[in-house]
């Protein structure tokens, strides 16, 4: 029997936020003068690709740290979910965001975010997926739409990919699987997260093997 075709990569997000905001826009403009800084590192990792392509739902686990002084430093994500959909509209993806962490005391918190993405000609669409538009919630929240919606807002903001974290995090896809295996799971992953932008960075995509994923630095 053949196993599943598995994926992986890190990401590396850095922004601002502000406490007590509901709004991610004034969050980041506050938080940035204030220069109360959040960044994530994940490790994002598909059990098996071709099903995650084919799963309206497309959840992949992640796991790493946030670092953000004001919520207590470097903690832990464990659990994290990343989703991907696709609208109806062509070209649109909405990737979604999920990481329980907890802060300095050992409070339950959150960090809920999306990016909305249109594969429109010219740089919005760096920008679009580029940009995590962000909450931190009070408690451990999972999928369900009514509990995210009651939840306490602590802080919002905004967290992007700057280009040499984008650049580095390309360097970091590994497939597992024979080399055609990899080859095909890498692209089916890379048009979905990318979009049209697989067709500028995709040759800069390395299909590597990883039997074992190691969690991010």
């Amino acid at each position: 029997m053949t196993e599943p075709t598995s994926l992986e990569f890190t990401e590396t997000m850095k922004g601002f936020i502000t406490l007590d905001e509901t709004d991610p826009q004034r969050g980041y403009e506050q938080g940035r003068a204030e220069a109360t800084a959040l960044k994530f590192r994940l490790t994002i990792r598909t059990g098996d690709v071709h099903a995650f392509a084919a799963d309206p739902m497309r959840e992949a686990v992640a796991g790493g740290h946030v670092d953000c002084d004001v919520l207590g430093g470097r903690q832990s994500v464990e659990g994290g979910v990343f989703n991907l959909f696709v609208g109806d509209a062509p070209g649109r993806r909405r990737m979604l965001y999920r990481l329980p962490f907890q802060d300095a005391a050992g409070h339950p918190l959150t960090l809920s975010g999306f990016k909305d993405v249109h594969d429109d000609p010219g740089f919005d669409l760096w920008r679009d997926t580029s940009t995590l538009y962000t909450r931190i919630l009070a408690g451990h929240i999972h999928a369900d739409p009514a509990a995210e919606a009651g939840a306490r807002v602590v802080a919002a903001g905004i967290i992007t990919i700057h280009i040499p974290d984008f650049l580095r995090q390309l360097t970091t896809f590994r497939v597992s699987g024979s080399a055609l295996e990899a080859a095909r799971g890498l692209e089916t992953f890379g048009r979905l997260f990318l979009g049209d932008l697989w067709k500028v960075y995709g040759a800069f995509v390395p299909a590597g093997n990883a039997d074992t994923i190691g969690e991010p630095r």
